[in-house]
């Protein structure tokens, strides 16, 4: 694997994370439970929209072929999305997405704050510019964490239901693939083995905090978006994404 090849599989599998988190988030615009969770869950939503844009451009530009961020948003299918499958799950109930959008922010954060030092222009720039807007979506999930968490019983059960739900996809957010290998002989990239040992401190106290309980699952952990094996929810994700500039695919806005 070339260098070129390894980088544009790493900004793919960041942009993906990024729009298609974000996708998943602007379903709760009008729906929230109150009107500043409302608005602040469609800014964190309007940043990782932002990050995808910046992302799969340069992805587009790695690569030569010509394609733009919205032949890589909208012309690619289920399979060539390299996304976690965490992003992807189901809303669910205000816990569920609590939970999912804090696992991602501790993982997202501690990741940024490695390519803050990387080798790669782009990378770097990418990750001083993104690390504000994650710094307060981190903040934001994890405030709501504690509040739910040691609330009351029923704000309680539901976020140990959605910690138990959501607990095995989160080993594939630090599986490493032969383009981690590359990039990180060139300096571009952090070993995510290392972020993991951080991201499972941060975590595991938050859950203590929460008066949570980390879930047991076995060791069973759900794996598969390196090779672009989703869950269920992904491709009615892109069905509603995709109909429009699939459906008009030379009109102008």
């Amino acid at each position: 694997m070339t260098k070129e090849e390894a980088l544009y599989e790493f900004l793919i599998r960041l942009g993906d994370n990024a729009l298609i988190l974000g996708q998943r988030l602007g379903e709760w615009c009008g729906k929230a439970h109150q009107l500043e969770s409302d608005i602040a869950l469609t800014n964190v939503a309007l940043d990782q929209i932002g990050q995808a844009r910046l992302l799969l451009t340069e992805a587009g530009r790695i690569e030569g072929k010509g394609r733009t961020e919205d032949d890589l948003a909208y012309m690619r299918g289920e399979m060539d999305f390299r996304n976690n499958l965490l992003v992807e799950q189901d809303n669910g109930d205000f816990a569920h997405t609590i939970v999912r959008q804090y696992i991602f922010d501790v993982f997202q954060y501690h990741l940024l704050k490695g390519l803050q030092k990387s080798s790669n222009d782009f990378l770097k720039a990418y990750a001083d510019k993104s690390i504000k807007e994650v710094t307060y979506h981190r903040s934001l999930s994890h405030d709501w964490m504690l509040r739910l968490g040691d609330g009351t019983e029923l704000s309680h059960q539901k976020m140990q239901d959605a910690l138990d739900d959501l607990w095995e996809y989160t080993g594939e957010l630090f599986e490493m693939t032969e383009a981690d290998d590359v990039l990180i002989a060139e300096g571009m990239i952090p070993k995510l083995s290392d972020i993991k040992k951080i991201w499972e401190e941060e975590v595991e106290a938050t859950i203590q905090e929460a008066t949570l309980k980390v879930p047991d699952t076995l060791g069973f952990m759900a794996y598969g978006s390196r090779k672009g094996i989703h869950s269920e929810y992904l491709g009615y994700i892109l069905a509603e994404m995709q109909v429009l500039p699939r459906s008009m695919p030379d009109a102008k806005w």
